[in-house]
């Protein structure tokens, strides 16, 4: 594809818009997950549980009214200056708009991040676009990234699903809400 080609492309995609999630999103967030191996499905209850309790630190990106992107988090109640991301997904109708990267900073901007100091998130070793969408939001926010293993292989998952590694992205100083 030129040049060219892929600005016509991006001048003519629909609009993406990101909100907080409700209640009535868990089946839409449940299928767009399916669609983007190689992210562990949950229940589409589990999904319905994060767009309902946890609305405040999960956004959910539309295009033409079709669910397109997601993020989930939640602040751990151990420790409140931490946003811990579980899962991002970017429909491959979305793929290549910068939209994972989008979506994360949205969801350091809200009320609900307020005060918070640090992002973590479990990576496999594996995975090269989640480790480069969370260095890539490191780079955005100026912030260090470290890691280290967390949920093993053997200890954690009885050998049926790789190491996670923790990803920390601590920033210079506590986020604040952005309008």
């Amino acid at each position: 594809m030129t040049h060219q080609t892929d600005n016509i492309r991006r001048m003519t995609r629909p609009a993406i818009t990101l909100r907080k999630p409700c209640a009535e999103d868990g089946a839409a967030v449940w299928r767009l997950i399916s669609e983007c191996k190689p992210l562990d499905e949950n229940s589409m209850y589990c999904n319905l549980i994060q767009c309902d309790h946890f609305a405040d630190t999960c956004v959910l990106a539309e295009m033409d009214g079709e669910v397109v992107g997601w993020v989930s988090g939640h602040v751990p109640p151990s420790d409140p200056g931490t946003i811990f991301v579980w899962q991002v997904a970017v429909s491959p109708k979305a793929r290549g708009t910068g939209l994972g990267l989008r979506m994360l900073t949205d969801l350091v901007r809200r009320d609900a991040c307020a005060g918070v100091t640090d992002m973590q998130t479990t990576i496999t070793s594996d995975n090269d676009a989640s480790w480069a969408l969370f260095r890539k939001f490191a780079r955005r926010m100026g912030a260090t990234v470290g890691s280290a293993p967390h949920f093993r292989e053997d200890d954690h998952f009885d050998g049926a699903h790789a190491t996670e590694y923790m990803v920390t992205i601590r920033m210079a100083e506590p986020l604040r809400r952005v309008a």
